[in-house]
């Protein structure tokens, strides 16, 4: 048979049928990332009537960059978590990195160009994941103990580059613009148009993909209405952030690195190998997958990711001191990556959850500071809510399992 009479062949669903499977993937469990976006409508309903200034241009920038950092960090948890392992090291790793760029770049005469500093620092972010990669993968230690020494001693790391300087004042415009600057409403309204036709493309392009080969075809109407959904909410992305000071620096970073692990993760086969050894290691190593190789890349890239947090963190604050990488930074990371749909079984969970976890941990702690509550109540809420969405993945997983779809 040609490929053409291949492809006229190919089966098509309707957007009844479309829907019906959703729904039935719902009442099974399958829930996606819709409790967090019911969660996040809730959230900004209730902080708006308790403070008017919650859903406003200004605090809308404001919650973009205060986001960045958990959202970066979150990305490289989700990896480790996809494995159904941890990383506690990563607010540590990340003030190694935020304290190497902006030592590097003190101007005493022995200052290095802003690139080398960059590369520097997520070199040495990149280092310490696969160092705790090996000693997890390769040794036996368990990857809670591993990076739980890590914690420690990378605490203390940072304390030894920062010496007796105390606090260091970042003094790189291009670092410091990149939390602190922001794109023209020009320019961001022309990104805004290249990457809805990007993907537009993509959308097309799988049509084509899945014609040739014969498969099922999706009713024509459900990729425009994805694309018609991006525009929308770009769109007003756009349009709210032009009414303050605009999109970003940060924003356009925090988006690249968005597409750029979700395609990994979801289109090449490290990313096939990464949820196969977070489902069952036994059978990804029976299936001559080398598993060992693929948990030593997942904590670099944790740490890595965790060190362009750090570089955002220092940005952000334009400087860096002996608690670099301390407070709630740990915390908020793991949880944002959690809250937002990753499961802590592993083999289920996409690099969109550190977005969307990342919105939410940012909304709670932006919407009860303008309500006057200190961390205490942050910390006590942030922690029901990270409650609450264990519990959802854990009924989840539960019901699957009676679906028979585990």
């Amino acid at each position: 048979m040609s490929a053409a009479a291949g492809a006229a062949k190919a089966p098509s669903a309707s957007l009844r049928d479309v829907t019906n499977r959703w729904w039935t993937d719902v009442k099974s469990g399958e829930l996606g990332s819709l409790p967090i976006i019911v969660g996040l409508i809730i959230i900004a309903i209730v902080f708006q009537t308790q403070n008017d200034r919650f859903l406003t241009a200004g605090n809308f920038v404001n919650l973009i960059v205060q986001s960045a950092a958990y959202t970066t960090i979150a990305m490289g948890i989700v990896f480790v978590l996809l494995l159904g392992e941890i990383d506690l090291s990563v607010g540590y790793v990340s003030g190694v990195a935020g304290v190497i760029a902006t030592v590097l770049l003190i101007p005493d005469g022995n200052e290095v160009p802003t690139v080398v500093a960059i590369l520097a620092a997520l070199g040495a972010g990149a280092a310490i994941g696969a160092f705790h990669g090996i000693l997890f993968a390769k040794v036996g230690i368990p990857s809670f103990v591993v990076t739980l020494a890590g914690l420690i001693a990378w605490n203390g790391v940072v304390l030894l580059l920062i010496g007796s300087r105390g606090t260091v004042i970042l003094q790189d415009d291009f670092i410091i613009d990149l939390a602190n600057g922001f794109l023209s409403e020009g320019t961001a309204w022309l990104l805004m148009l290249v990457c809805v036709a990007l993907y537009a493309g993509t959308q097309l392009n799988e049509i084509r993909v899945r014609r040739k080969a014969g498969l099922e075809q999706e009713p024509y109407l459900l990729p425009a209405l994805r694309v018609a959904a991006l525009a929308i909410a770009l769109g007003i992305v756009v349009y709210v952030a032009n009414q303050d000071r605009g999109i970003p620096y940060v924003g356009v970073l925090v988006a690249a690195l968005l597409v750029f692990w979700s395609f990994i993760l979801g289109r090449t086969r490290f990313g096939r190998y990464v949820y196969a050894v977070g489902g069952n290691a036994e059978a990804a190593r029976r299936a001559g997958i080398n598993v060992d190789r693929i948990r030593i890349y997942v904590f670099a890239i944790c740490s890595l990711m965790a060190a362009v947090g750090g570089i955002i963190l220092a940005s952000r604050l334009r400087s860096v001191d002996t608690n670099a990488g301390g407070g709630s930074i740990l915390l908020y990371s793991i949880a944002a990556a959690v809250i937002g749909g990753t499961s802590l079984f592993g083999g289920r969970g996409h690099i969109k959850s550190a977005l969307l976890g990342a919105l939410v941990i940012a909304s709670i702690d932006n919407g009860l500071g303008l309500l006057g509550l200190g961390s205490g109540e942050k910390f006590v809420i942030t922690g029901g809510v990270l409650l609450l969405a264990v519990t959802v993945d854990s009924v989840s997983r539960r019901r699957q399992t009676q679906a028979g779809r585990l």
